[in-house]
């Protein structure tokens, strides 16, 4: 007779029978017997000691197995998957040996709820045909899942094979599964994006009529089928999934590129959208332009007065490659990420950013110094062109008859390259449609590359460095009010985060980087950051449960390394009163940062990294800011918020 089992659950909340909760695969049994629980505190501990078999890249998922063999799905939330990691904060990793006890998983419950899906949260013992009764437990609370009678004998009939089926019989499993499925799904002309899951191949088919869904359940290796949320998905189970669905990508290559991500877009509001595209753009490049902030900030420092060294011409000349280039060839880096996000080929992106800041162009820099000097003596650059001593200067005329347009490099420029970018890879996508194989490798290039680089210099550069310079410009000026600006940043950022449309102002950034070399956007937002760590700290040190308290501030620590999700979504903003505080908090350090002209070097980092971003003589400032903006978001809450609200 197999052994009866109790184990803690791995979530703080309400423990619930699987059968009761809206999800069919779980609620069947077909995963596994065990437990759900409903509205979950935000973290995911280890039951007992063993080991991660699975965690899947959106976090949101997680296979676990004990010392002595007991195999565990946590599936956290309905149709997570759909989310893309947003709201999760994986602490551990596949392969990772784990203790009883051990965090494993932070998540945002109101990310969740926001997103349009349920927290509910089912916990499962995959091999639950080896025990009997399977008992989960939790501060008092315990349900019992019971051994069928005919658990491990009987079952449904299997259907009979195809007679060609048998083809397939000798190919490894996930291949075999993966050709089946194939095939009684209605082929690949009829599968229109595949994904997966942590335990479901969830697929977009053309017509539902061609699927022979009894013959999909009866494939050895399938564990159940339905439709859900506009989906087909079929259950293969925990980490077999991912051979699965490697495999039927490979009968049908196009479908490599997934569904994830336009599903996760539908979801969103046309703000999120944009911040997101944004932020799948920007993203890959402030890694770079965080180290060139580093290296702007050390070469502040070796170069102050304070230190009164001198130095050889050619080392600051090595200096100077390092913190200028990605800033001079930033078109270059901007089209590559956004020619990967659109779907182009990257190589272009970067030729095409590259056309952009051509050396025989005037420089931007250059130019924009000029204006002044062509203002005060009442001159237009194109009269300007033809005096010797404003030569590359001004930039060259380029006269089409009915308009004059400006020739000029776009060097520290954002939004020409975002556009051009966007406009050269569905281009290039659109001569493919019909330009033959044989010619795609010479003439796709050419086409894209040159009627881009036209466009790019005749139309969208000159409109869209306009406007760059128009709306940039007024939140650069917005942001150099005294006190104003900053008090009104600082207290509404972290608002923003919540929203998910923070990447927006990855642009700014990196605007203003470019033309200043200094982002006072960054001082103000560290403030905003440590404010919310000061707020959940102080919540920590109240709270008289010292299992929650060990839990806060496990969540109030990456606070103070720049990342606020954990404490705003696990103890914050389910507070509320916390985070107006912390929010309190971040306009005033913002109102003084602004008031002293506080300026980082870099972007993408803040509190206790951004340290490195103001080694120019501004380190002091930088962390009394810092100090003032946590005191007020800790002695805030500390004082007028009680801790059993």
């Amino acid at each position: 007779m197999a052994k009866d089992i109790r184990i803690s659950s791995p979530l703080n909340g309400k423990l619930v029978p699987l059968n009761s909760i809206n999800d069919p695969v779980f609620a069947s049994g077909a995963m596994g017997r065990g437990v759900a629980v409903q509205n979950p505190k935000g973290q995911v501990f280890s039951p007992f000691d063993g080991e991660i078999t699975v965690f899947f890249p959106t976090g949101h998922a997680i296979g676990l197995k004990s010392n002595d063999g007991i195999e565990l799905l946590i599936h956290v939330g309905m149709d997570t998957v759909k989310m893309n990691g947003e709201g999760f904060t994986p602490k551990a990793e596949a392969g990772d040996k784990i203790k009883r006890g051990q965090l494993l998983l932070e998540f945002s419950p109101e990310a969740i709820k926001k997103a349009g899906y349920e927290t509910t949260t089912p916990v499962v013992v995959t091999n639950h045909a080896d025990y009997g009764d399977i008992t989960v437990e939790l501060d008092g609370q315990s349900i019992t899942a019971k051994a069928a009678a005919d658990e491990g004998g009987g079952g449904a009939v299997a259907l009979e094979k195809d007679a060609d089926d048998s083809q397939y019989d000798g190919l490894p499993d996930e291949e075999r599964v993966a050709k089946l499925i194939m095939k009684y799904v209605g082929g690949p002309d009829n599968v229109r994006t595949a994904e997966h899951c942590a335990t479901r191949l969830r697929l977009i088919v053309n017509d539902k009529s061609k699927i022979q869904e009894k013959k999909v359940e009866n494939i050895e290796g399938v564990k159940g089928q339905f439709f859900a949320a506009q989906q087909y998905q079929i259950i293969c189970g925990t980490g077999f999934v991912d051979k699965v669905t490697e495999e039927f990508i490979k009968l049908k290559p196009s479908l490599a590129g997934g569904g994830g991500k336009e599903a996760a877009y539908a979801e969103m509001s046309l703000m999120q959208k944009i911040s997101r595209t944004l932020g799948d753009v920007f993203v890959p490049i402030i890694p770079v332009l965080v180290a060139t902030g580093l290296f702007m900030g050390v070469r502040g420092l070796l170069t102050s007065e304070q230190l009164g060294m001198t130095w050889d011409s050619t080392f600051l000349l090595m200096t100077c490659v390092l913190t200028d280039t990605a800033f001079a060839f930033l078109p270059a880096l901007v089209c590559w990420s956004t020619m990967n996000k659109f779907g182009g080929t990257a190589v272009i992106g970067i030729v095409l950013g590259l056309m952009l800041v051509f050396p025989g162009l005037p420089n931007a820099y250059v130019v924009g110094g000029a204006a002044q000097e062509l203002a005060d003596k009442g001159i237009t650059w194109v009269e300007a062109y033809s005096m010797p001593e404003f030569q590359g200067k001004v930039p060259i005329p380029l006269d089409l008859g009915f308009v004059t347009i400006p020739l000029v490099g776009y060097q520290g420029s954002v939004l020409p390259a975002l556009v051009l970018g966007i406009f050269a890879a569905k281009f290039q996508q659109w001569l493919k449609t019909f330009i033959p194989d044989m010619i795609d490798l010479i003439v796709t290039p050419f086409l894209t590359l040159t009627v881009s680089m036209i466009l790019g210099f005749l139309v969208v550069g000159p409109i869209m460095h306009g406007l760059e310079s128009i709306v940039f410009g007024a939140v650069q000026s917005f942001l150099t009010i005294p006190i104003i600006g900053g008090l009104i940043i600082g207290g509404l950022q972290q608002v923003i985060v919540i929203f998910g449309v923070h990447h927006v102002f990855s642009a700014l950034e990196i605007f203003l980087l470019s033309t200043q070399h200094s982002d006072p956007f960054n001082a103000i937002i560290t403030c905003a950051t440590i404010a919310q760590g000061g707020a959940a700290l102080a919540v920590s040190l109240k709270t008289q449960d010292p299992r929650k308290r060990a839990l806060y501030i496990s969540s109030t620590v990456p606070a103070f390394l720049g990342i606020t999700e954990p404490a705003i979504f696990g103890i914050n903003l389910r507070l509320m009163k916390p985070f107006i505080f912390g929010c309190c908090g971040g306009a005033v350090g913002g109102a003084i940062s602004s008031f002293l002209g506080l300026a980082g070097t870099g972007m993408g980092i803040t509190v206790l990294p951004g340290m490195l971003l103001y080694m120019n003589g501004q380190i002091v400032p930088y962390i009394i800011v810092n100090l003032i903006a946590c005191a007020v978001g800790f002695a805030l809450t500390y004082t007028l918020f009680k801790h059993d609200e």
